[in-house]
């Protein structure tokens, strides 16, 4: 439990400023939504003026944009990005930090096996991931609540924000599994990132080319992609895959971890 209470410490300052930047970054994303409104502008037109490279980036697909949730659809891009970024980073380093500081010997004094501290360590990511989304989905309904004007939006932001959970533990994961495998702690983070960049890129691809629409099973963020969980929900094979490689990605770090030798 120390071991908990130690990353959970670790973390806390990154995990505050994390939770103020995305209730920031939904406070002003709505409130540009009220902007257009308030100007009797209809974005669905002005976005459809918009070249299909710029549309794709920003997410626009058949979300009604002149409505509370559809315009919440579009931010939620960024949303995902955001909260799977920090996902990410938590894998990455709270595997790999003990021996990126040079801080190995606070594990080999623990009287407890590897792969209790690696599940130990899960815990605490996941506890911190945990708390970021109860943050940001608070947040979205207090604050696309207030701009719905009777809309009913729980539904919309429910499915989302479960879609994002399960980007969220899969790109957790991922970092786990990447920093338990390489025998550069210190580029733990880097190669994660590597990863969900390329993955993002991949997505945005695809939505400027239908040629390569096959690929979208290559990347999480085609997964639950708000446009279309909010029309018809989540897709099974999606789902499916996800908890898949959820599950392969955990073991692989658990017994990665166990065969490698920590540097001190």
């Amino acid at each position: 439990m120390n071991v908990y209470i130690r990353e959970m410490k670790a973390h806390r300052k990154s995990l505050i400023i994390w939770c103020i930047g995305m209730i920031a970054l939904i406070g002003s994303g709505m409130g540009k939504f009220a902007g257009f409104s308030s100007s009797g502008q209809s974005m669905n037109e002005l976005m459809a003026q918009m070249p299909k490279s710029l549309q794709a980036f920003l997410g626009v697909g058949s979300l009604d944009m002149s409505t509370a949730s559809g315009f919440y659809g579009v931010l939620f891009l960024y949303i995902g990005l955001l909260t799977t970024i920090h996902a990410t980073m938590i894998g990455a380093t709270i595997i790999s930090k003990e021996e990126r500081d040079k801080t190995v010997e606070f594990l080999f004094v623990k009287p407890m096996p590897r792969k209790k501290i690696i599940g130990i360590k899960l815990l605490a990511a996941l506890t911190q991931v945990g708390i970021l989304s109860i943050i940001t989905w608070s947040a979205s309904l207090l604050i696309v609540g207030r701009y719905s004007e009777g809309e009913s939006i729980i539904s919309d932001i429910g499915i989302t924000m479960f879609g994002m959970v399960i980007l969220q533990v899969l790109f957790l994961v991922i970092g786990t599994a990447i920093a338990a495998s390489t025998k550069k702690p210190g580029k733990a983070a880097t190669l994660a990132a590597a990863v969900l960049l390329v993955t993002f890129i991949l997505s945005f691809a695809i939505d400027l080319s239908e040629k390569i629409e096959g690929l979208k099973y290559l990347t999480p963020f085609k997964y639950f992609e708000a446009k279309n969980v909010m029309d018809a929900g989540l897709e099974l094979i999606f789902v499916g895959i996800s908890v898949v490689l959820i599950g392969v990605l955990a073991v692989s770090t658990f017994v990665l971890y166990d065969k490698r030798d920590l540097h001190v």
